[in-house]
């Protein structure tokens, strides 16, 4: 059901809220640079503006009933962009592992396999669960958090210690979203090739 939702969504391009999708998109390497260059407070900044401009960009969507393909393609793409651009940010000023960017890539590697499977049966991206937006969220509060774990006295020990709570739980609400979308495109690959027997 919710599939076909999706399916049922405009194609207009030019919304406002693809409009503020797009701008989101545009901060993604304003962030970049001020998160390398180590401009922390800027870059929370930035950070904020992106928080609100999500939330912002579905609201006018579902009030406006101005719900477009492409403003479905972009939220995610944008929230998706912000996650791997502050993790290689933050691994960059060694401030998280390694590890925890390879954790996020592989489980988009994974995603971005399904979509060929989907397309071939004219299926477009799976709409996000509330689950892959727990994830989400949970990584978007992680990163200032993170930021922060660097400062000293209480603000920084209590900063790492949530940053760290946050960056756990986002890590593993994404990869259960990730394997629900797994489960999905196989129900709907088979439900596909029952009804084309």
């Amino acid at each position: 059901m919710r599939v076909q939702a999706a399916r049922q969504a405009g194609s207009a391009v030019w919304t406002v809220p693809n409009a503020v999708s797009m701008v989101r998109l545009a901060l993604v390497p304003v962030f970049a640079v001020l998160i390398v260059s180590g401009q922390d407070v800027w870059a929370l900044v930035v950070l904020a503006v992106s928080g609100v401009s999500d939330w912002l960009d579905g609201f006018l969507a579902r009030r406006w009933d101005q719900v477009t393909k492409l403003g479905q393609m972009l939220d995610p793409v944008a929230d998706r962009l912000f996650i791997l651009v502050t993790l290689v940010g933050l691994a960059w000023r060694d401030l998280v592992p390694w590890w925890v960017v390879v954790a996020v890539l592989a489980r988009d590697l994974m995603l971005t396999c399904l979509v060929p499977v989907l397309a071939r049966r004219g299926y477009g991206p799976l709409p996000v669960s509330f689950v892959g937006k727990a994830a989400t969220f949970a990584l978007l509060y992680a990163f200032p958090l993170l930021l922060l774990a660097g400062s000293p006295g209480v603000v920084g020990d209590v900063a790492v210690v949530l940053g760290w709570a946050f960056t756990w739980w986002g890590i593993g609400l994404y990869w259960w979203a990730g394997l629900q979308y797994v489960a999905r495109t196989r129900e709907l690959v088979r439900d596909g090739a029952g009804a084309g027997s």
